[in-house]
């Protein structure tokens, strides 16, 4: 699942498939509705891609990941120092905040930090929480031509327990 704005629609156009859930609002949200999908789907794994900004909107989710910690769940978050779907402008990780430690202060056992190809490839294969430093910038893609209906429909066909 994709977070709102250029996360949503990036996962989009790399790779469009029924079982990608893109987030249309609620900014902050996709870290704890990729918690409850995990919880509910339990013999599924779950990927969810935030952003920095999303995640300090919803610091809480952090808490509540790490006290269900289930282990088909891992909660991706590309930090690139801003609000990249509203205009750029600095987070606090441009400056102080380290997302990798406040998860860990957080109670998540496995956190890991990718700042490589390598470490990316490798961290995609864990659970928990990965950060992922990114350079600031959007691809240049179009909107999903999806209506949130359709994307529910086509999610919830697939993600009904089998």
């Amino acid at each position: 699942m994709g977070n709102i704005g250029y996360p949503s629609r990036e996962l989009y156009a790399v790779g469009d498939r029924p079982s990608n859930f893109y987030m249309l609002g609620s900014m902050g949200l996709a870290s704890s509705i990729g918690l409850g999908l995990a919880l509910a789907l339990p013999d599924r794994r779950v990927v969810a891609i935030d952003g920095d900004g999303s995640v300090l909107m919803n610091l809480g989710s952090l808490v509540t990941i790490a006290d269900q910690e289930p282990e088909n769940y891992l909660l991706v978050i590309l930090d690139n120092g801003c609000y990249g779907s509203t205009g750029s402008q600095p987070t606090c990780t441009a400056r102080k905040a380290d997302l990798a430690r406040i998860a860990e202060g957080a109670g998540v056992t496995e956190v890991r930090l990718a700042a490589s190809p390598e470490e990316l490839r490798a961290g995609l294969t864990g659970r928990g929480v990965l950060v992922v430093k990114v350079e600031a910038g959007n691809a240049e893609v179009a909107v999903i031509p999806l209506s949130p209906e359709e994307i529910i429909e086509r999610f919830m066909g697939i993600s009904a327990p089998l």
